[in-house]
């Protein structure tokens, strides 16, 4: 599991960033986005694919998270 950080891009998208590889990506889809349950699967722009836990409630953006690498990126 690493540690990841989620802001809100310039854009209005999220943005995916993995310091421990400099990686940042903007997030395509969410698994589970609604008030009442919010993570799971994170498809990136780049083709990779990442796991959070879900939370009861979408959170405050910025947030540091820990997430598992489902499928690799496309550096």
């Amino acid at each position: 599991m690493a540690n990841i950080m989620i802001q809100q891009g310039a854009s209005g998208g999220l943005v995916f960033y993995l310091p421990k590889r400099d990686l940042e990506a903007s997030i395509e889809s969410i698994e589970f986005d609604s008030p009442e349950k919010w993570g799971g699967e994170l498809k990136l722009d780049n083709g990779g694919t990442y796991y959070i836990d879900p939370i009861a409630k979408p959170p405050r953006l910025p947030v540091s998270l820990r997430a598992k690498r489902l499928g690799a990126a496309e550096d």
